[in-house]
């Protein structure tokens, strides 16, 4: 799909920046409620992680496991959401958040990037549940899906929401396997590194373009002639929002 059609398919807000599992810092965990709520109050789309609890329930969570935002080892795909509630706090005090907990915050104020986490061969099902759950958004411009597992996306196909297929390195800091895939899907989500190949760079004059994690001036920099928008963190948020409005002021 082209860049045009896509943008006309997006809320305008995610092309002024989106923010990294929330506008997260020293103070607020990332994704967590208070890192959302701080985004939603700056105005700024965010991206959260969900992954599918023993009994299909969605957590808001980066890892599988709990430990490194709650300080408690424990493989969200291996407990039940009453588990999770029952023993688990993330760093800044705050529970760990469902879908659904996110959703009743926003309250569509601000456009949200869905990453699906996949666990083992869970992608069905995990598709399944993000599908039912996100059948209460009004604006369907408000929601973007992504994932590195193009199964999952596949499985998204039959929804209104465009999705992007996450791109990383191979262990030689080379184009994954998985940017062949790209043409089964509206746009890529790409490791800011992998900007720097010239098939890269050619594909981005066509097609929607987004880049991660985003968190200083000169990445920024490097980067901003060849997307769409970025997902950023511990950064000048200025900065990102106001380049951004200057290079998409035909869109907005």
């Amino acid at each position: 799909m082209n860049k045009k059609r896509v943008i006309n398919r997006i809320s305008p807000l995610f092309l002024k920046g989106i923010a990294h599992r929330g506008l997260h810092n020293s103070d607020l965990t990332e994704n967590g409620l208070l890192a959302f709520k701080n985004a939603i109050d700056q105005g700024f789309a965010f991206e959260l992680d969900v992954h599918l609890t023993l009994d299909n329930k969605l957590i808001v969570c980066h890892d599988y496991d709990l430990k490194r935002t709650t300080g408690k080892d424990g493989i969200i795909e291996e407990m039940t959401l009453q588990e999770i509630k029952d023993k688990y706090l993330l760093l800044d005090g705050e529970k760990v958040p469902t879908l659904e907990d996110v959703l009743s915050l926003n309250q569509e104020k601000v456009p949200i990037v869905v990453e699906l986490k996949v666990y083992k061969k869970n992608y069905k099902k995990l598709a399944r549940e993000t599908r039912k759950e996100l059948k209460q958004i009004k604006n369907k411009k408000n929601i973007f899906i992504i994932s590195f597992d193009p199964r999952a996306l596949l499985k998204m196909t039959f929804t209104p929401f465009v999705r992007g297929l996450l791109v990383g390195t191979n262990d030689s800091g080379k184009l994954f396997w998985t940017y062949k895939l790209r043409f089964l899907f509206e746009s890529v989500d790409l490791d800011a590194t992998l900007l720097k190949f010239e098939e890269v760079q050619k594909y981005s004059r066509r097609h929607f373009i987004n880049t991660w994690t985003i968190d200083s001036k000169e990445k920024f920099d490097s980067v901003y002639p060849f997307v769409d928008t970025t997902t950023f963190q511990l950064m000048d948020q200025d900065y990102v929002r106001n380049n951004l409005l200057m290079k998409n002021k035909k869109y907005l």
